[in-house]
């Protein structure tokens, strides 16, 4: 069964008529909207660095800070969205930063939990720069806790990734909250 028969039927199955006139395309477009959201999936992370990654001799902290992102909760299929904000020191090599910010989706378009989706991001820039370090904070809000179950809706939940030296020097830890301001 493809996507647009299976959103079909959960229409069907709360009782609504998918064939009236609102909801005859919802199907379609509910398919095309989840394939955007679980795009991911589908790129290819060598590609996504391909041409971007330099030889600097730069020992200076990098940081791109509020990236926007959006995901989807593995356990119900709930948006959740925040910032992230990526720090690293390099050791000889810098990617051009619109691929940091394209990293943010490649992970963030896919089911996921925040925790998850913080160690792709720090575990994946490590691996491709050779970094000294990487730092990754993401700070969210999840539609699973804000308009179900506990309903929280001012709730936000902040994840933290720290590869290499910032896992060995507080004063790298200290200077990249400072700069990302938490």
């Amino acid at each position: 069964m493809d996507l647009e028969a299976s959103y079909k039927k959960i229409i069907e199955s709360i009782g609504e008529d998918s064939e009236r006139e609102g909801l005859i395309k919802t199907p379609y477009r509910a398919a095309k909207a989840f394939d955007f959201l679980t795009s991911g999936y589908n790129e290819d992370l060598d590609e996504l660095f391909n041409g971007a990654i330099f030889n600097e001799n730069s020992k200076n902290i990098v940081i791109v800070k509020n990236i926007e992102f959006y995901s989807l909760c593995e356990h119900h299929l709930l948006p959740f969205w925040g910032t992230c904000h990526i720090g690293y020191i390099p050791n000889g090599k810098i990617v051009g930063l619109s691929k940091v910010a394209r990293l943010v989706n490649h992970f963030s378009r896919r089911l996921q939990v925040q925790e998850r989706l913080t160690d792709q991001i720090a575990k994946t820039l490590e691996e491709y720069l050779d970094a000294q370090g990487v730092s990754v904070i993401i700070q969210a809000k999840h539609l699973c806790m804000m308009m179900r179950g506990i309903e929280k809706q001012q709730s936000e939940t902040i994840t933290r990734s720290t590869h290499g030296c910032f896992n060995e020097s507080e004063k790298m830890n200290d200077e990249f909250l400072k700069l990302v301001g938490i």
